[in-house]
């Protein structure tokens, strides 16, 4: 299947992969180098003013396991925030910071259109392919209501069930088989 930035990597449910089980990543940049993605559903200890120089108490998300002292964020205002790239669907990645601190301080920026995390996902030159080809993921399309409208517990199996047909039952596969 051919990965476009925008889509949404689903985890199987079996994937084994602390950093990723039951992950949904949104996949910010695909190309023949790599890719560089961030998990959407796993919330980290902070907040955003424990991270920088604002009083936004907005939560923050775990990107993933790579350089988890850095910060990234995703939004639906390219109006405020210069220099965001488009990623479809009324989804953008990343802006300009000055602009983006001052947007935030002044509250012009709601909790539900942007979303911040310390730390990515990535993946080697086909490193991601290899994983697709061994059924680690399931990819699928997003829009900006799904990533921001949707509690982070329940994104795993909410963008499952959208997907319909078989993967209405994997969403409903547990955690543990054994405890079944």
């Amino acid at each position: 299947m051919e990965i476009q930035s925008g889509d949404i990597l689903i985890a199987e449910p079996f994937l084994g992969d602390k950093h990723f089980e039951r992950g949904v990543v949104l996949v910010c940049e695909h190309n023949a180098a790599g890719s560089f993605g961030l998990v959407l559903n796993k919330k980290s200890e902070y907040i955003l003013s424990q991270l920088i120089d604002t009083n936004s108490e907005i939560e923050v998300f775990v990107g993933g396991p790579v350089q988890k002292n850095t910060l990234h964020f995703i939004h639906r205002c390219p109006h405020l925030i210069d220099d965001s790239i488009d990623l479809g669907n009324d989804i953008y990645w990343s802006g300009n910071y000055e602009t983006l601190l001052n947007v935030l301080n002044m509250n012009l920026i709601k909790a539900d259109e942007i979303r911040f995390f310390v730390g990515y996902s990535g993946w080697g030159e086909g490193q991601l392919q290899d994983e697709l080809d061994q059924k680690s993921w399931y990819v699928s399309e997003t829009t900006a209501e799904d990533i921001f409208q949707t509690a982070a517990q329940e994104h795993w199996r909410t963008v499952l069930k959208n997907k319909g047909g078989v993967y209405k039952s994997i969403a409903n596969y547990p955690v543990d088989p054994n405890l079944n």
